[in-house]
């Protein structure tokens, strides 16, 4: 393999090919590689002996490990990385496959169904957990709002974003308000905020409708002391969606009762999860990979993360995909790439 940039350099061409080897055939496989399968099937110009010298080194440089039960190497943490970063060979969603996803999501009804299946089809196609973060709607445009009463002290406020999103929000009201003024406020509420974007709405609401604060029901009064309550983001409503749960626990990994406990209590703990993939916002927009020991958290260090963002008009989120770190790495990001924009042309439509 050619080296690619200074970061590289750390291994010479015989290493790098040697790595990539090791790496690609024991995703494929789950069984530790040897010096003499990579000698009879890749390398017939080296020696078994040869190549595990190599091997050796690369195991002192951290890119591989050995198992006490076996005259194999399996790739660390670090080897990953490198294979990811200067060796893997992107693998191309056929067309085939990129029809059946867009038919697939083309079924759903709304925002929330397309979200759902989409987290269920990631985890079908990758036999891994697919994976689905409710969008942050700070940025989104604001196309309306309605007012619901549900008892006479309760109120369903239902705030719609342009992309199809709905956000819902029970509010705590004095008295009974007749439907009539409730449709007023809406009215007015609509006329002045529409085509704003929910961050725009909560720093601008109060000079918006300043000259009607002193409604008699003092129903605008209680918007804005809700303000930051209705229009801003709260870590609070975040959620994931998981779809493949049966699919993962398929691989050779999870026979080990205690990958498997893992697994499970990855899955059933939602904030685990939704706390890691906020750190995949924190290191950038777009698209992260992050492998074992790199999640900062016991729970998912056995595993790795692959997200991509999905935007569509300012509406942001995460779909991607947790398996082990034994991974089909050059397949799963162009899947994952591809269903990020695919779900924000949907959304955007």
């Amino acid at each position: 393999m050619a080296e690619k940039d200074e970061n590289s350099r750390t291994l010479n061409e015989r290493e790098q090919s040697i790595l990539h080897h090791v790496v690609q055939n024991y995703i494929q496989t789950a069984v530790p590689v040897g010096s003499r399968y990579i000698s009879k099937h890749f390398e017939s110009g080296l020696s078994a002996a040869s190549i595990r010298n190599v091997m050796a080194d690369l195991e002192e440089f951290g890119f591989l490990s050995h198992p006490h039960t076996s005259a194999g190497r399996v790739p660390t943490d670090l080897g990953y990385r490198f294979y990811i970063d200067y060796l893997m060979e992107m693998q191309q969603l056929s067309d085939e496959d990129k029809l059946k996803i867009q038919r697939r999501l083309d079924q759903a009804k709304d925002a929330e169904e397309l979200l759902r299946e989409t987290s269920k089809l990631l985890g079908k196609i990758s036999h891994q957990l697919g994976i689905v973060t409710s969008p942050h709607l700070g940025s989104g445009i604001f196309e309306k709002i309605e007012l619901i009463p549900i008892t006479s002290s309760k109120l369903l406020v239902v705030i719609s974003i342009r992309t199809g999103i709905v956000r819902t929000i029970m509010m705590e009201i004095g008295a009974e308000i007749r439907r009539d003024h409730l449709d007023e406020v809406s009215r007015l509420m609509n006329e002045r905020l529409s085509g704003l974007t929910l961050i725009e709405i909560r720093d601008s609401f109060l000079d918006r409708i300043r000259d009607v604060q002193g409604e008699h029901t003092g129903l605008i009064r209680l918007f804005i002391e809700s303000v930051d309550q209705l229009f801003t983001d709260s870590k609070e409503h975040d959620k994931v969606l998981i779809g493949g749960t049966k699919n993962i626990i398929d691989h050779p990994e999870f026979v080990d009762p205690k990958n498997f406990r893992s697994v499970i209590e990855l899955i059933e703990n939602e904030d685990i999860i939704v706390h890691l993939l906020e750190k995949h916002d924190e290191l950038q927009k777009g698209f992260v990979v992050t492998i074992g020991s790199e999640n900062k958290d016991e729970t998912a260090k056995e595993y790795s993360f692959i997200t991509g963002t999905y935007d569509a008009e300012g509406v942001t989120g995460r779909v991607g995909i947790i398996g082990p770190t034994r991974m089909n790495y050059s397949r799963v990001i162009p899947l994952v790439d591809y269903v990020a924009q695919t779900i924000a042309k949907m959304l955007s439509a």
